[in-house]
């Protein structure tokens, strides 16, 4: 049984109210309700709903007026879309290295990958983890490049007391099925302190209210209930997930030969994903194939994908990347594992990694 199946039976009665009151309630007031629990819960001036993580992306993209001569630096470890959104708004991506420890992008690949063309960064936050992004935040500072802040998987989560969400220039989020905050029908938003782009977003994602070319890329009134819902809950379901992952560190702590992401100090974790790293490809293939629930997050670099192979980009040397796709293993994770459940998880890593 999944994490979503097991939500829905344990608040089933809660979930039917909330659907019988959200039909009679104007479904323009839901959106507007969301994106203010929205700016109360990452400290920003303007939040705007639109149907997807991605459209968000795409949309804080496009309010940088890119052409094909602008670069854009993203990560070569992550969804496809940090890189293919910059394609979509009309730049190139030019990809980065990451820390081997943390998974993000790390600060000497992104400053060597500098250019004259760099206009922007994106800078994901994965698995509901945070990385101290001061040195690259300063660099972009002074070199006039946006800092975008991709906090899609890491809604919640803080690092310095600095909140997910609080700290690009322009910062998105998601509501997917797989995320931690989830919507009924996905969703997404876009944060920023800055007004006139807020004035763009709703323009971008309503077919551009016919003053600029946008997208259909709205809401659903029903679909932000429920995300205000799950974001009320969001402590309580992060307390579950904290409980989980520190079960799984304490029955895996005994495991010589993997490696578990290295956390900062000051973090506050939502672990969107738990995830592992063995030695090599082939264990970790063998593994995954007795752990059902398990998944690999992500099987290649961006680069190495049909549609960026063998098209003539800058990309770093991104071994980092490379070994970690081949060694990543993400586990079960949501609120309702138990802990046999872990054990179980624990017992099969234990005798074969």
């Amino acid at each position: 049984m999944t994490g979503w199946d097991r939500d829905y039976l344990e608040n089933k009665e809660e979930y039917l109210a909330l659907f019988d009151s959200s039909m009679q309630k104007e479904q323009e007031r839901n959106i507007e309700f969301l994106e203010k629990n929205l700016k109360a819960a990452t400290g920003r001036k303007f939040a705007v709903a639109c149907s997807s993580g991605t459209d968000a992306l795409l949309f804080a993209l496009i309010a940088l007026d890119l052409d094909s001569s602008d670069e854009v630096l993203v990560t070569n470890f992550s969804w496809i879309s940090s890189a293919s959104c910059v394609s979509l708004a009309g730049a190139m991506p030019v990809f980065c290295d990451v820390d081997l420890d943390t998974y993000h992008m790390h600060w000497e690949s992104v400053s060597a990958m500098i250019s004259d063309n760099t206009k922007a960064i994106v800078y994901p936050h994965l698995f509901g983890s945070m990385s101290d992004t001061t040195i690259l935040r300063d660099i972009c500072k002074n070199k006039g490049i946006v800092f975008i802040e991709d906090a899609a998987q890491s809604l919640g989560s803080s690092l310095y007391g600095e909140r997910a969400g609080s700290i690009g220039d322009i910062s998105t989020l998601s509501f997917n099925a797989n995320k931690q905050v989830a919507g009924i029908a996905g969703g997404g938003a876009v944060l920023t302190d800055n007004k006139d782009q807020a004035v763009l977003f709703r323009k971008l994602r309503k077919h551009g209210e016919h003053e600029v070319l946008g997208y259909n890329s709205k809401m659903l009134g029903m679909n932000a209930d429920f995300i205000n819902y799950r974001l009320n809950k969001m402590s309580e379901y992060d307390a579950k997930r904290h409980a989980v992952a520190k079960k799984y560190d304490e029955e895996l702590k005994n495991v010589n030969d993997i490696i578990i992401q290295k956390e900062e100090d000051g973090l506050q974790h939502t672990y969107h994903k738990y995830v592992v790293r063995f030695k090599t490809k082939e264990i970790r293939d063998a593994i995954k194939e007795r752990i059902p629930g398990s998944g690999i997050h992500y099987p290649k670099p961006i680069s190495e994908h049909p549609m960026y192979r063998g098209i003539t980009h800058r990309k770093d040397d991104y071994r980092n990347a490379k070994q970690i796709c081949d060694t990543i293993l993400t586990l079960p994770m949501h609120p309702y594992l138990t802990d046999e459940e872990i054990k179980t998880v624990a017992d099969t890593i234990m005798i074969m990694a």
